[in-house]
């Protein structure tokens, strides 16, 4: 299987815990496959909603493809996420009761077709952050000292 990378929520990993993942379809129109294979898509503030048993991404920038005609796409617009229904249920009822979100960290391609990769995810709090990038900062020094002992 061939995938190759398209666009990340490289802030995803910072705002929030990310509990599971799952890979998602999409549901797009023609000149937004090709903004997406051209680097045009944002995922920023984008977050995925469960409404009538409906998956949708919503507030997913992709930017206008500059060769299309005039039938050119909303950039803002909701778009369907294609999952299974037991899969929509199961994330359903965690978003419901246990408070957590979803958030599309990557897209991507696959075998010729665009997915999402949606992670279940918890809010961070401010000292949550704190103590993450002390331990990456930890990390990296020890990382560092490492490699100066086996310089000398």
């Amino acid at each position: 299987m061939e995938e190759k990378h398209l666009s990340s929520n490289r802030q995803a990993s910072h705002l929030y815990f990310l509990l599971e993942r799952f890979e998602a379809g999409l549901e797009l129109t023609g000149t937004e496959v090709k903004a997406i294979r051209g680097g045009k898509a944002n995922l920023k503030d984008s977050y995925a909603m469960i409404r009538n048993g409906e998956a949708w991404l919503l507030n997913c920038h992709i930017g206008p493809y500059e060769y299309g005609n005039r039938q050119k796409h909303d950039p803002l617009r909701k778009r369907k996420l294609l999952l299974h229904r037991q899969e929509i249920r199961r994330l359903t009822g965690k978003t419901v009761e246990r408070g957590l979100t979803l958030i599309p960290t990557k897209l991507y391609l696959k075998n010729g077709k665009i997915k999402c990769e949606l992670a279940l995810a918890k809010g961070k709090k401010l000292y949550d952050k704190r103590e993450t990038e002390r331990r990456k900062t930890s990390e990296r020094e020890a990382r560092q000292a490492m490699r100066q002992r086996r310089i000398v």
